[in-house]
Order: C-alpha cells, then sequence, then structure tokens
C-alpha cells in the first residue's frame, strides 16, 4: 500500500493515514491516555504503562505486528494494527485492532483504517482476519465489521467484565479474504 495516504472524512475532517514510526512513541502514549477509561479496560494490554508503547514503537519493524496511525493536526486520533502468528495452525489468520478517539468517531476515519487493515492482510496473504468484540460497547464497529462483510464466528456469553463488574458477551468476528478486490 501507499502511504502516507490523506482522507477527507464526513464534515469535511482531513486525516493522514501512515505506517507507525519510532519517533510516534509520545504521541501514541498521549492517543492512549485521551481514549476514555471505558475504552482502554476492554484492552489486552494496560496502554497507559509507557512500556506498552515503548515495545509496541521498539517493535515496528518485526513481521508480527503492523501498525498504522490516523495523524490530524500533529495529533494520533486513530490506530490500528494487525497481529500475525508466524507458525502453528491459526498462521492463515490476522487479528486486527482499531481504535479512534471518541470525537473521530461516526466520521468513517475506522472504515478507512479497517479497510487499510483487510489490503494488508490480503498483501500478507493470509486468508482471514479477524476480531474480538464487545457486545453492548462496541456496537457501531460491530455494525461497520459486517458492513465489510465479516461475519459472526461465535459469541461468548458473560465473557468480560466492564469496569464495573458486570458482564458482557464477546463477539468473534471474522472476514474471508481473496487475493485481490477483484474476487469479492
Amino acid at each position: 500500500m501507499r502511504y502516507p495516504k490523506e482522507v477527507v472524512l464526513k464534515e469535511g475532517k482531513e486525516a493522514v493515514i501512515r505506517p507507525l514510526e519510532k519517533q510516534d512513541e509520545g504521541l501514541l502514549g498521549r492517543f492512549y491516555a485521551e481514549l476514555p477509561d471505558s475504552d482502554r479496560w476492554f484492552m489486552r494490554y494496560d496502554v497507559l504503562d509507557l512500556k506498552v508503547i515503548r515495545n509496541w514503537v521498539d517493535g515496528i519493524d518485526s513481521t508480527k505486528v503492523f501498525s498504522i496511525v490516523a495523524v490530524t493536526e500533529d495529533k494520533i486520533v486513530g490506530h490500528a494494527s494487525l497481529h500475525l502468528r508466524g507458525f502453528g495452525c491459526t498462521r492463515h489468520v490476522g487479528r486486527i485492532r482499531v481504535m479512534i478517539l471518541p470525537q473521530y468517531r461516526h466520521i468513517r476515519l475506522g472504515t478507512w483504517m479497517l479497510l487499510d487493515m483487510i489490503q494488508l492482510g490480503m498483501d500478507k496473504g493470509l486468508e482471514e482476519l479477524r476480531t474480538d468484540l464487545v457486545v453492548g460497547v462496541e456496537d457501531p464497529a460491530i455494525e461497520a465489521a459486517y458492513k465489510l462483510d465479516f461475519f459472526e464466528r461465535g459469541e461468548l456469553k458473560n465473557y468480560v467484565k466492564d469496569s464495573c463488574g458486570n458482564m458482557h458477551n464477546l463477539v468473534i468476528m471474522t472476514k474471508r479474504l481473496h487475493k485481490n478486490w477483484g474476487d469479492f
């Protein structure tokens, strides 16, 4: 894919999507600090721990994780990553995660970033993408995934807890990939 990519969003807002760079460590830390606690709660890592962010930035050159960011006015407003396994029975499946600041949601930034993750998965020769989303918390992301031909593979009832101890279902969604867009 070609980067940087300039995108025009709803309401005329603009952003530049590009790969995460080593010098983005501070910007990425500020991005995650600005996310609401309720969003960070459901993540696999404590993104307020600067060592986590440093590990992500230090791992830029790895073959296991590929990250892109959306930047506007010298600020990261979105972060997406594709996680690969180089070995084993699920090496044909990539796992994706997309996080967007609240003020940049519902204006198609997440869709642009998700499309890039799909293209990157195709470029890497993956056969399938997977994302795990929390029902009742990430419903707009679930809806967006359906629109891009992800489908529900399973739902784990009362599987995750929010910060107040309330149980939520976790939906596992996947998308079959093709060699190129003409195969859809």
